[in-house]
């Protein structure tokens, strides 16, 4: 019998999360209040998203083992270098269940965003994450204005045409 690589086990049992009903949790739609949160930080911190209200908002759920997450992961990075200074957050969570890979891995791209660990799944089902990575554009007054699931290259091009909307407004 051929073994499993560990990363082929990652998405079977996050395809089992996303098909396990837990709750009846759905995506949040365009204009409705983002859901609040906390998660634990690469700081060590605990994070609270309410706490950024008043600034514009990218929520990017991503995974280690998801090869579109890590080529899109360093295009998000030069988003919030030059934007972080005009009221601009970008927050990175992990759906991983090791917080120590997912250091690892942005250490290693380069990420200056904070990260968040959700281990436990809590926030990504409260999100109704069902395709890695999904990307949520939140605005000032905490309202989701953009949603994008899945990435491709150009993505990054339309995600920096929407935070400059977001941010004049």
């Amino acid at each position: 019998m051929p073994a499993i690589s560990a990363s082929k086990i990652a998405a079977i049992a996050f395809a089992t999360l996303l098909t396990t009903p837990i709750s009846q949790a759905a995506m949040p739609t365009i204009g409705s209040v983002a859901p609040d949160f906390t998660l634990k930080s690469d700081s060590g911190k605990n994070l609270k998203l309410s706490e950024f209200r008043g600034q514009v908002i990218m929520i990017n759920f991503w995974a280690t083992w998801c090869g579109p997450c890590r080529e899109e992961m360093p295009l998000l990075n030069r988003i919030h270098e030059q934007y972080r200074k005009a009221g601009f957050t970008l927050l990175g969570v992990n759906i991983d269940d090791r917080p120590a890979t997912a250091q690892a891995m942005a250490k290693n791209l380069g990420i200056h965003f904070p990260i968040l660990f959700d281990t436990e799944k809590r926030v990504s089902r409260l999100y109704d994450v069902n395709a890695m990575p999904s990307t949520l554009l939140i605005d000032r007054d905490g309202r989701v204005r953009h949603i994008h699931l899945g990435y491709r290259p150009g993505y990054e091009t339309r995600y920096e045409s929407q935070v400059r909307e977001l941010l004049k407004q």
